[in-house]
């Protein structure tokens, strides 16, 4: 198992000027949500901007560290838009 630490900490490797949040969705430490907002994400897809994050977690994902895991990604326009 990995914390919500470690996750936000693998999501910024990647994505180094992300705004990152993830939850614990069921108390198990298994079943996360992160919500991620990058200027990376500009002009690409949702698809591709999810790949992006399950990129940065693909070891942990692999070693089922991570069972599931929701993804919600923003540009910073896109998040301003909604906050």
């Amino acid at each position: 198992m990995v914390s919500l630490e470690q996750v936000e900490t693998m999501i910024k490797q990647q994505l180094p000027d992300a705004h990152v949040k993830v939850e614990d969705l069921t108390g198990g430490g298994d079943h996360l949500q992160a919500t991620v907002v990058s200027a990376a994400f500009e002009g690409q897809t949702r698809v591709k901007q999810h790949q992006m994050v399950y990129g940065a977690l693909k070891d942990a994902m692999a070693s089922e560290a991570i069972h599931a895991l929701a993804l919600k990604t923003y540009t910073p326009q896109a998040w301003k838009a909604i906050s």
